[in-house]
């Protein structure tokens, strides 16, 4: 993943350890900020429609909400640098208009699973319990593998630029293969319908599919011409987001 360099300049001590702090509190807050934000959006759309009544959406929500909240803690303890590029996201963000358009595109999709499963759930359409367990399980299961990679790779930003200093890593999930955040994102995409009880919303994850593939050529075309090394790493991890298939 490639990213925007932090504009911040760290001063020298003695006001060092005193930037440090704050500049960690200020990136925990906004990121603390947009995640609850994303949190209660998803709510207002799935509530509404589908009833307070609708365990399936706490219980995603609690999965969704408990494990990105550890990847924020851990990001904001660990690399406040790293959770700085994550907290700038989203189409506006991105420095190219055809980024600006793919991310549009993978924002609609995402928030389309919700509405579409939240109808699903009033019109009473619902899978079996095991199956919507086994939603909620992907859906961490992916979290897990973005939370691998965040701790592989410092400059996984939430937009596509390279660094000055940024260098290629093929260690960890990388050395599987060469977009593993990728790889997690359709993992819990794919856990998000049955973990909302919906069988039509399982349409919008090849929408999904189709859009990350897009965003992850287009990605790759830039690491080639601006990333040194990168072109001998994909002569050694072969494949980009499912192993031993693509």
């Amino acid at each position: 993943m490639v990213t925007r360099s932090t504009r911040l300049v760290e001063p020298s001590p003695p006001f060092a350890a005193d930037f440090r702090y704050h500049y960690r509190m200020t990136v925990t807050r906004q990121a603390a900020l947009g995640l609850a934000f994303l949190l209660g959006v998803l709510a207002a759309i799935v509530f509404p429609i589908a009833g307070l009544a609708y365990w399936q959406g706490w219980a995603f929500l609690a999965v969704f909400g408990g494990a990105t909240t550890a990847i924020t803690i851990d990001l904001a303890r660990r690399d406040p640098a790293l959770l700085a590029r994550r907290v700038q996201a989203g189409p506006l963000a991105e420095p190219t208009a055809r980024q600006k358009l793919i991310q549009a595109c993978a924002s609609l999709a995402f928030l389309a699973l919700f509405v579409i499963a939240a109808l699903d759930h009033r019109d009473g359409a619902s899978v079996p319990l095991a199956l919507s367990i086994t939603g909620d399980g992907l859906v961490a299961f992916g979290l897990w593998i973005v939370a691998r990679v965040f701790r592989a790779n410092t400059f996984t930003a939430a937009t596509i630029d390279v660094e000055q200093d940024q260098r290629v890593v093929s260690t960890g999930p990388y050395a599987i293969v060469r977009h593993p955040m990728y790889a997690g994102a359709l993992v819990m995409v794919a856990g998000v319908p049955l973990a909302l009880g919906s069988w039509w919303a399982l349409f919008v994850v090849p929408v999904m599919a189709l859009v990350i593939v897009w965003r992850l050529r287009d990605e790759e075309r830039r690491l080639v011409s601006d990333l040194r090394g990168y072109a001998e790493y994909r002569t050694r991890v072969r494949y980009r987001l499912i192993p031993f298939v693509w």
